[in-house]
């Protein structure tokens, strides 16, 4: 880790979907960039290997295994940061999951209701106890992952797509709610990016990939880091005026 000051020093940010992708670039880069992170994922030993790493860099994390779309876990990793660490000020709410390839009168119910519950419930449920904490130390900082599916449709599922579309009224509406009081809320709105979530879609459904490539401007996905990188700055105080905003990362997806 950087022994130069970091846009995160003395910030405690919880993380969710921490054990790849995204979170696990978000994990390793908020740490570097003087954060103590608290990482929150389903699996266990990915998160434990991801704190041994930080460790070895000199980086401050903590593993809190669980789910999202269970308040219990998401209440008790809060806890957890707090307890840890003495407050909680900010937080990167980016676990998600994604399917494709299937229309709507042909998706199952249990696909619609996954969909649901990790990409919208679990920012529900992560804002619920998040802002909680935040007030008792007088604000925060939280980062909400949408996507390009949560301004338009782009070949994911009708779900993830209702799902992404809602996650930036819940971003709006608690950036409403929570302003005055010292807490800004923001969404990222990302492009494709090379995570373990789109190799399983594209496992899936192989013919997406030249859409989703081909609709940035840069004609490319991005690497995790390029996102993560978004996510560090609206936690920090460099974005203190920032607020309610849907941040496309998106390799110019949304304005081409």
């Amino acid at each position: 880790m950087s022994a130069t000051q970091g846009m995160l020093d003395g910030k405690t940010v919880m993380i969710t979907g921490a054990s790849s992708g995204i979170g696990a670039a978000a994990a390793r880069l908020f740490a570097g960039e003087g954060a103590a992170v608290v990482l929150m994922a389903r699996r266990a030993d990915r998160l434990h290997r991801l704190v041994e790493e930080i460790a070895d860099a000199g980086g401050t994390a903590h593993a809190v295994p669980g789910d999202v779309v269970r308040e219990e876990d998401v209440r008790h990793a809060v806890a957890a940061a707090v307890e840890r660490f003495g407050t909680l000020d900010g937080a990167f709410n980016n676990a998600g999951w994604a399917s494709a390839g299937t229309v709507i009168h042909e998706t199952d119910t249990a696909v619609f209701d996954r969909t649901m519950d990790v990409n919208l419930r679990g920012v529900w449920n992560c804002l619920r106890h998040q802002i909680p904490a935040m007030l008792e130390t007088g604000g925060g900082s939280v980062v909400n992952t949408s996507s390009v599916a949560g301004v338009q449709a782009t070949g994911a599922s009708a779900a993830y797509v209702a799902a992404k579309h809602a996650v930036l009224g819940l971003t709006r509406s608690a950036a409403a709610e929570y302003g005055r009081r010292g807490i800004r809320v923001n969404a990222l709105v990302v492009g494709s990016t090379r995570s373990e979530l789109m190799e399983e879609v594209l496992s899936g459904t192989p013919a997406l990939e030249e859409s989703f490539v081909s609709r940035s401007v840069q004609k490319r996905m991005a690497d995790p880091v390029e996102v993560a990188q978004a996510a560090a700055w609206l936690c920090s105080d460099r974005a203190t005026f920032v607020t309610g905003t849907a941040m496309p990362v998106d390799g110019g997806w949304t304005a081409a």
